[in-house]
């Protein structure tokens, strides 16, 4: 019997695009760190934020939805309010209508930049129809975006 390789923290140079989180008070938890639920939202976050910034997601009035069918995170070491974030993103895989995006979080304060992620993880969205929640082809225009993700 193998046992599973263990998750290694990764650099910076192992993301293609970076998005800026602040931390919250209320993120932390009674153990004084970011509670583990927190990091989840960060993935959303920062993913979604990036989508709708270069114009390939439009959450209020889009025919296309993403929705989350899977997620994981691994955790390395401590982040804590009011440390400033970073979130690392690229896309592992794109099928027809679904996309697997990873995400390092990082602290972000000067010194640190040679530090290895403190949590990385992924989550896969499959995409589908606003109104009738089926899964649909990924768009031209957001193929053209996911591009620079890899």
């Amino acid at each position: 019997m193998t046992s599973p390789t263990r998750p290694q923290a990764e650099p910076r140079s192992a993301y293609k695009v970076f998005r800026p989180i602040d931390t919250r008070w209320s993120d932390n938890d009674v153990y004084g760190h970011v509670n583990n639920v927190v990091y989840y939202s960060w993935f959303d976050t920062a993913v979604n934020g990036y989508l709708i910034e270069r114009g390939a997601l439009d959450i209020h009035a889009g025919a296309l939805i993403g929705l989350v069918v899977q997620t994981h995170c691994d955790y390395f070491s401590s982040l804590a309010f009011p440390q400033p974030v970073l979130a690392g993103i690229r896309v592992a895989s794109v099928g027809s209508s679904s996309v697997r995006y990873e995400v390092g979080l990082f602290a972000d304060e000067p010194g640190d930049e040679a530090k290895p992620c403190a949590a990385r993880g992924h989550f896969v969205h499959v995409y589908v129809d606003r109104s009738t929640r089926r899964p649909v082809p990924l768009p031209a225009q957001f193929l053209s975006v996911l591009e620079s993700l890899k």
